[in-house]
Parts: C-alpha cells; sequence; structure tokens
C-alpha cells in the first residue's frame, strides 16, 4: 500500500528536512507539504490526491494556524480519521494538553538533530498501516527531554 504523509509547516528549512528524512528512509513514500491550514485543507479536497494517512501539523504558521486547522480536519466528517500529530518548536505541555483535547494523535517537539527525525518517522513509516498509536507511545524512550504526549482515546 502506497504510504501519504502530509506535512503543514510554514518554515521551508524544516518541510525539507523533514522529506529528505523521508526520502532516505523510504523513496517511495509520498510527501505533501503545505505552508499552512488553509493549504491543508485545499490539498485535503484536491479530488485528484490520494487522502494521507497521517497529517504532521506545525502550530505556529500565518494565515491559517495549526489550532485552527487541527479544528477544521476534526470537525469535518470526510477529514476526522486522518491522524493528526503536533509537530511544534513549542515544548510547552499546556499546548500538548490542548492539542490532544482537540482530537490529536499526538504532540511532540520537532528533533534538533536529523538523526532524531529520522529514528521518529521511521518508527512512524514502519508502523502507519498499524498501530499508529502504539509506536508512538515508544518514543517517550527518545523525546525524553521534550513534551511527548499522546491520546490514547483516538
Amino acid at each position: 500500500m502506497e504510504k501519504i504523509f502530509l506535512l503543514a509547516d510554514d518554515d521551508a528549512d524544516d518541510r525539507q528536512l523533514f522529506c529528505e528524512a523521508l526520502e532516505e528512509i523510504d523513496p517511495s513514500i509520498v510527501c505533501y507539504c503545505a505552508m499552512d491550514g488553509k493549504m491543508v485543507l485545499e490539498l485535503l479536497q484536491n479530488e485528484e490526491l490520494k487522502k494521507p494517512q497521517v497529517i504532521f501539523l506545525d502550530i505556529n504558521m500565518p494565515g491559517m494556524n495549526g489550532w485552527e486547522c487541527l479544528k477544521q480536519l476534526k470537525d469535518k466528517e470526510e477529514f476526522k480519521h486522518i491522524p493528526v500529530l503536533i509537530y511544534s518548536t513549542s515544548s510547552h505541555q499546556k499546548e500538548a494538553n490542548i492539542a490532544l483535547d482537540m482530537g490529536a494523535l499526538c504532540f511532540f517537539t520537532k528533533p534538533t538533530y536529523f538523526k532524531e527525525l529520522k529514528d521518529i518517522l521511521k518508527v512512524l513509516v514502519t508502523n502507519v498501516d498499524g498501530n499508529l498509536l502504539e509506536a508512538i507511545s515508544h518514543f517517550n524512550a527518545i523525546k525524553s527531554k521534550k513534551v511527548f504526549a499522546c491520546n490514547d482515546e483516538n
């Protein structure tokens, strides 16, 4: 099965690193990129594109930010089943709690190192068709100094 991810991040360098990490893990992965929440919704409504298995959503973006986009994703019947992982520079537990309350599957702080990003994405890539939540729970060891919270209700 084709693996499709969607990343929403206004930082071009972060998008590039994310896509490079995925490319190194599995060159067959398709990764759509959006610069804000509005673009995420436009990509999802494009009938010519396949729907992603996972959405990575930054919080602080111009235009429609991550909070607004997450709310719309979880309010729309056709999108609310897609797991959303908040992928942010923030490391505040309060924001993690808000994200989980709004329906995000997980919240984690962007890794500082490329290898760490690859390690995280490798686990996700190998489990995207299975139990993402179980796979993500193993990240607590990887992310010892950063907020990493998962929603066991999704």
